[in-house]
């Protein structure tokens, strides 16, 4: 026999968005029951955790985006909340470089943008000056961004989590949403540890976000596409060519960053990650493989428009997914003094890519709201960076939308 538990708030995925808002919610409405459903034995467990660990600047977001304006905000709060539960982070600053003349128009831009969005610190740089902050790093001018940093995203995700349960909250995990039901103004949540009944729900599934939404019976006009990015870490002895973050000019037609190297916080030095069509939403390799999830998608026709518009891109990014030597090339345009024998494979991370009917990757964030629920359809990356700022963010409607009272 199932046992039903009753709460006034229930937040599906405890990821950093989740535990971000759950741990805003229960500080700003003490007296309302809240709980996060978390399918996995721990938190963070995917997109959250597979990430590089990057403090974003907000350098790369169109002005009056919810990117721009909650990367922003959201890193000042990050800092703020690291510093007050001492959770170790470091701004080590990153280089977006150029290394052709062609790169230089999308460069500028990305400088007046990030001054725009108010990112400190921003500074243009010549080859000489780019060589005395990244000496092995080949360009023609390069983006200086002071204010990017390292972190570990994992452990802020169980702090959020902490002061949650701190304040009253409650967490669920090893509880994967089998089934929504709705109706009569509450709505119950079969999953593998029981049932749940809510008056209202937060849907923060990240990678499973438009289908809760669709167990509610919802039509949406978005579908998740997930993306694997596969990384490399750097042989040891080559760690000295890295100092801090050193990132190419981004295609500003495709949402994705390009391969590039990253200083970790607990040490090490990544490089990557390319962007390929994972065969599952949780394909963090290439033998994983879900036929109904590949279904899901092809069926969708907003991926075959997708696929007309990036076919070029994406048969470039799965050649240097099977080929080391392609891949070495790309980051040879950084780091020329890098080989493949430099790189060892290393871990992957799945991006939660919200795609529309008409092909277009979304490139903000987006929250919908319906009736008795709001749910997180698009929150890719700088999403953990900009966590407290959306969880305050998605309160904020949550107060509007579910007449929440102090």
């Amino acid at each position: 026999m199932t046992t039903s538990r009753k709460y006034d708030v229930a937040i599906i995925g405890g990821g950093i968005l989740g535990s971000a808002t759950a741990m805003k919610l229960t500080a700003a409405y003490p007296k309302y029951k809240v709980a996060v459903i978390e399918k996995e034995k721990d938190l963070a467990a995917h997109q959250t955790g597979h990430n590089s660990g990057v403090i974003h600047s907000g350098l790369y977001y169109r002005p009056g985006s919810y990117k721009a304006s909650l990367c922003v905000q959201g890193g000042k709060d990050l800092r703020a909340f690291c510093d007050q539960r001492g959770i170790r982070y470091d701004l080590i600053g990153k280089v977006v470089v150029a290394t052709s003349e062609a790169e230089l128009p999308a460069l500028q831009t990305l400088y007046e943008r990030g001054t725009a969005n108010g990112v400190e610190g921003l500074a243009m740089l010549g080859p000489e000056q780019l060589r005395e902050i990244e000496p092995h790093t080949a360009g023609m001018k390069a983006l200086h961004c002071p204010m990017t940093g390292i972190i570990d995203y994992k452990e802020v995700t169980h702090a959020y989590a902490t002061q949650m349960r701190e304040q009253g909250g409650d967490l669920f995990t090893g509880a994967k949403v089998q089934k929504i039901h709705g109706g009569h103004g509450s709505i119950t949540l079969e999953t593998t540890q029981g049932d749940f009944e809510a008056n209202h729900l937060i849907n923060c599934g990240g990678l499973y976000a438009d289908t809760a939404l669709r167990m509610m019976g919802v039509k949406t006009e978005v579908r998740i596409i997930p993306f694997r990015g596969e990384y490399y870490e750097i042989a040891p002895d080559k760690h000295h060519l890295v100092k801090g973050l050193i990132y190419p000019v981004p295609n500003p037609l495709f949402p994705f960053l390009g391969v590039h190297y990253t200083r970790l916080i607990h040490g090490g030095v990544e490089a990557g990650p390319n962007a390929v069509l994972a065969l599952a939403r949780e394909g963090y390799t290439k033998g994983k493989i879900r036929p109904g999830e590949v279904m899901d998608y092809l069926t969708f026709p907003g991926f075959w428009r997708m696929s007309r518009k990036y076919w070029k891109t994406g048969l470039g990014e799965m050649y240097r997914s099977f080929s080391k030597k392609a891949f070495t090339k790309a980051l040879q345009k950084l780091l020329p003094e890098i080989r493949q024998e430099d790189l060892v494979p290393a871990g992957a991370g799945v991006r939660a890519q919200a795609v529309d009917r008409t092909g277009f990757l979304l490139d903000d964030f987006s929250i919908v709201e319906r009736q008795n629920a709001i749910h997180v359809l698009n929150a890719p990356s700088p999403a953990a960076t900009s966590s407290l700022a959306i969880g305050q963010h998605i309160v904020n409607l949550a107060a509007k939308s579910f007449g929440l009272t102090v």
